[in-house]
């Protein structure tokens, strides 16, 4: 394969990351996850609630379905059919919620596209960073990965910049919408499919995939359980691997419940609506972006492990301010500082695994990799939920992720690199 194959290839992969970004930003951070809690649930704190056990039970499906699937497509070969389905299932769940109008007799119906979309874009994730060592070395492994997450950001940014501008403010002058009924917020939700589908179609077109193995499904399948009892196994002696993989569980889920909560907390402690939402959104994006794209250059000099721990570091202090301040100034001021060491913490941890997994077992190890970000994400967002219910405040509700990331930062502190994987990151992959 030639040089500018290769680049066209990184480039493409890279540019998926625009493309499913807008799931996150849109749907599951800020607009419609806000949407949900002010203008269909019954109330903000009964959203909060319900949109918190949402997304847990989503984080455990994938937990325990990622590290069968990526056993699976290690025996099958290929990964790009995996991300074809699940990318269509989040264009089709995203799209969807176009429907769920702002009454609370669409809570089910909008609760179960939200569900399959988050099922799409996370379960597309396992095979698409594992794809990452195999398109690069591990000498600028840190480098793409920082800037695919900050290729990202720009992505979520200006698909909020176009739902905000575009349709928010101005749809019901320049198309007509029906603002009783919120059609130029609702609209933001096709956008988002759509965005997703056309910015995913030069990765498909354009990077290369492993080889297919050509066994059938049922051999798949039949070999993956296989391989992934033997990998448990692996993990067992692996001890490093299996303390980074505990410490993200922990650091992950706080970042998770950021995600999750932040649109509803900002609506419902501050009072943001829907514009004020998108504008966050746009600032928060900018910040992160800078963040990710800065920090990629300390991933392959320092390494992965001070990256994210700096990061955690980053994002602790920022959350603490959020939930004390009481001005709407101050809230601005921490949450985009918060959003610099978003971007860096996730870029690092899945360079952190792509130096350490070996080549044969990478899916399984990016499925691990889900587990861990997954296994328990639902606690956070539940905790919040339920929390927030029974003290009738969001601050207290929100104050677990500031234990979830001090956890993780003390058990990712004691993660050792061997010295074999540092050697290892100086050869090509």
């Amino acid at each position: 394969m030639s040089k500018t194959s290769k680049s066209k290839g990184l480039l493409s992969w890279a540019l998926y990351d625009w493309a499913n970004s807008a799931y996150f930003v849109m749907i599951q951070t800020f607009v419609f996850a806000a949407y949900f809690a002010k203008s269909i649930a019954e109330n903000e704190t009964s959203g909060t609630a319900l949109w918190g056990n949402m997304i847990g039970i989503a984080g455990l499906v994938i937990a325990l379905s990622a590290p069968f699937l990526g056993a699976i497509a290690d025996e099958g070969g290929r990964r790009k059919p995996w991300i074809l389905f699940f990318t269509v299932l989040c264009v089709v769940g995203c799209s969807a919620l176009w429907f769920a109008e702002p009454d609370s007799s669409f809570i089910w119906f909008a609760l179960i596209m939200a569900f399959v979309a988050t099922l799409g874009a996370e379960l597309s994730l396992i095979f698409y960073n594992a794809m990452l060592p195999d398109l690069t070395t591990s000498l600028n492994i840190g480098r793409w990965s920082g800037w695919a997450w900050g290729l990202g950001y720009a992505g979520g940014l200006l698909c909020l910049i176009i739902g905000y501008y575009v349709f928010v403010e101005n749809g019901v002058s320049l198309f007509g919408f029906d603002s009783d009924k919120l059609e130029n917020v609702r609209i933001t939700f096709l956008l988002t499919g759509i965005w997703y589908a056309v910015f995913s179609i030069p990765f498909f077109l354009k990077t290369e995939d492993r080889p297919s193995t050509n066994k059938s499904i049922k051999h798949s399948v039949r070999d993956g359980m296989k391989e992934l009892k033997r990998s448990y196994d692996f993990l067992k002696e692996e001890k490093d691997i299996a303390k980074f993989l505990i410490a993200r569980i922990f650091y992950n889920d706080g970042l998770a419940t950021i995600f999750a909560m932040g649109g509803v907390y900002a609506a419902g402690t501050f009072d943001f609506d829907t514009g004020q939402i998108f504008l966050f959104g746009i600032a928060l994006n900018i910040t992160a972006g800078i963040g990710a794209y800065g920090f990629a250059w300390m991933d392959d000099i320092s390494g992965s492990k001070k990256t994210i721990l700096w990061s955690l570091l980053g994002l602790i202090i920022p959350v603490i301010a959020v939930l004390f301040v009481r001005s709407e100034l101050w809230f601005w001021i921490w949450g985009l500082l918060l959003g610099v060491f978003v971007g860096p913490v996730q870029a690092a941890s899945r360079t952190f695994m792509g130096r350490l997994a070996p080549k044969g077992k990478r899916n399984q190890m990016y499925g691990f990799f889900a587990l861990s970000g997954k296994v328990t994400t639902f606690a956070g967002p539940i905790l919040v939920g339920w929390i927030t219910y029974l003290m009738g405040s969001q601050r207290w509700g929100m104050s677990i992720i500031i234990v979830l990331l001090i956890i993780g930062f003390i058990l990712m502190y004691n993660v050792k690199e061997a010295k074999s994987n540092r050697e290892q990151d100086l050869k090509p992959v």
